[in-house]
């Protein structure tokens, strides 16, 4: 039960990613946070499969903290790409 508190706090920390992070009209409201949930859900399941237990800091740091970080990371990057496409497909229409 306590992989949900760790799904239910990326999730709303990407919803902050989600607004902190600018090019939001290149992307869709559910992309980070998204990307933020299902990578905590991987960090919490691999590390309590290595034996990391529920009291340790390190598996709630990196399956909430380190998912969003690579989340925010993502979409960056993701944004990054879709500016460059749009600029690269207005060139070719000539607009």
């Amino acid at each position: 039960m306590y992989i949900l508190l760790a799904l239910v706090g990326a999730c709303v920390l990407g919803i902050a990613a989600h607004y902190m992070i600018g090019g939001r009209e290149l992307r869709g409201v559910a992309l980070t946070p998204a990307i933020a949930t299902a990578l905590a859900a991987l960090f919490y399941t691999g590390l309590q499969w290595l034996g990391v237990g529920e009291g340790s800091i390190w598996l709630w740091v990196a399956s909430i903290v380190g998912s969003v970080v690579i989340a925010a990371g993502a979409t960056v990057a993701i944004v990054a790409s879709r500016r460059r496409s749009d600029t690269s497909a207005k060139a070719a229409l000539g607009i």
